[in-house]
């Protein structure tokens, strides 16, 4: 399966379309979306919080709900989150696919989260 770049319009190959559909969902502030206001995710609340360990579960939990929910091609395994000194923040993801032929298969993806 293959779609289409959100920015560009050109086409994706199917890691390409992953990663921007969790990107998508990971910054969508819920009630955002007309006609849809629970799709999103709570990490655009929590991202500018403090680098603490109880916000940083925060926001893989908040993570970990979001994609479960509404990217159903992949199953999360591990999370984890790095922001730089000018505060771009980036998520890391271990996951299985659950779709098509390489269902059972496991993948890695790094995904921005802002610039």
């Amino acid at each position: 399966m293959t779609g289409m770049s959100n920015t560009a319009g050109r086409r994706l190959d199917e890691m390409a379309h992953i990663r921007q559909s969790i990107r998508d969902i990971l910054t969508t502030r819920i009630g955002s979306r007309v006609m849809r206001r629970d799709y999103g995710s709570l990490v655009p609340d929590l991202i500018d919080h403090p680098g603490n360990a109880v916000n940083r579960l925060r926001l893989m939990a908040a993570t970990v709900g979001a994609i479960l929910r509404y990217e159903p091609r992949i199953v999360p395994t591990r999370i984890d989150f790095a922001m730089d000194a000018t505060g771009l923040a980036q998520v890391f993801l271990d996951a299985v696919r659950r779709d098509g032929p390489r269902a059972g298969s496991a993948i890695n993806l790094s995904v921005p989260l802002n610039g």
